[in-house]
């Protein structure tokens, strides 16, 4: 493979940057097993020559598997916050509510490049999932918003998403005689419990129990059978490419900032990223690293929706992140890697509740 050096029972990867905001090469050394175990019957047939070798310790050290410990939360606030995500009445027009550009029942994000918000407006950039984002260092694709509790609220006063102001949300909310009493009992120290940021707060709350568990939590756990063995060989060439320079950590990603176009620039240009944020240069074109969690389930993909495949995906990042050209043998082995991070999807969880009346 073209990828690496390999050196005896070694590999060489030198990443150069490619995952890294550093102007310092970064070298990675990466164990490879030269003994490979038999395949097991039912796995499928894989290129790699060492298919079915277990991820070495070296690697394996890079990711950890999801926590799904409950965070200590009043159910009263996480209850309250289900039902704010899914009710579209603290939209402009009534129509748009959080579960519209990251329903739940598909993984947290659409099918589209962009979402389409009130009046028709089409968002700036790909919805991201909410699955997992409560874990993420920061929030959105540029990181404007530190938490998912400060985050849960910007859309509502987004032009382009649900188009409210912050006294306009609130006064929805205490126009419904229900939500007056769900927010006395999920904040029972607060005088006038109902405010802004406590609309924040409980749809937070409620985000914090987006976890999926998948397969490659079981595998990381020590059930060596969790994966098959082009599953693994895909997981390992996923290592030994340099991808966990920035895919790292129990989500695979959302831990770090890196700049798009690393190798060979992005095609599209007009998005220049963290920038708009920070007004700093050395943020031009940079985004949020995402999370990998699912990510068989959420095309289109990156910040600009431009690929519409997983396939079409690795092959860019590759491309324009490493300099490197895939085979479409290497390409396939990291899809399947990619499918065993979709999750079980918590079905009571995220059951639609009914919604309080307007009375």
């Amino acid at each position: 493979m073209a990828n690496a050096l390999k050196l005896g029972s070694w590999v060489l990867i030198l990443t150069l940057a490619a995952c890294s905001s550093s102007t310092d090469s970064e070298v990675m050394v990466v164990e490879s097993e030269s003994a490979a175990a038999p395949a097991p019957a039912a796995a499928p047939a894989s290129t790699s020559a060492h298919a079915n070798e277990e991820l070495s310790p070296r690697v394996l050290r890079r990711f950890a598997p999801l926590d799904v410990s409950t965070k200590s939360v009043s159910r009263a606030l996480t209850d309250l916050g289900r039902k704010l995500y899914y009710d579209p009445r603290l939209s402009k027009t009534g129509a748009v509510s959080c579960n519209t550009c990251h329903p739940l029942d598909k993984y947290g994000t659409t099918d589209t490049a962009v979402s389409t918000g009130v009046d028709g407006r089409k968002g700036a950039r790909n919805a991201p999932s909410t699955y997992h984002a409560s874990g993420h260092f920061v929030q959105f694709w540029d990181g404007r918003a530190d938490t998912i509790e400060a985050q849960a609220v910007m859309p509502l006063l987004s032009k382009d998403e649900m188009g409210m102001s912050r006294a306009g949300a609130v006064a929805a909310i205490k126009r419904i005689a229900g939500y007056r009493t769900e927010f006395a009992r999920a904040f029972p120290d607060e005088m006038d419990p109902v405010s802004f940021e406590r609309i924040g707060l409980a749809i937070g709350a409620f985000e914090h129990g987006l976890v999926t568990p998948a397969r490659w939590d079981r595998y990381l756990r020590g059930d060596k059978s969790a994966l098959n063995a082009e599953e693994k060989a895909g997981a390992k060439l996923f290592a030994n490419l340099g991808c966990i320079v920035c895919h790292t950590g129990p989500y695979i990603g959302g831990s770090m900032f890196e700049r798009v176009g690393a190798r060979v620039p992005w095609p599209e240009n007009a998005d220049r990223g963290r920038k708009a944020v920070t007004g700093h240069n050395a943020d031009d074109m940079v985004f949020k690293v995402p999370s990998l969690r699912n990510v068989a389930m959420t095309a289109p993909y990156f910040h600009d929706g431009s690929a519409k495949t997983l396939n079409e995906a690795v092959r860019m990042m590759a491309r324009h992140q490493l300099g490197v050209e895939l085979e479409d043998d290497e390409a396939r082995e990291l899809e399947a890697w990619l499918g065993s991070l979709t999750g079980e999807l918590p079905t009571e969880y995220i059951k639609q509740p009914d919604l309080p009346p307007e009375v």
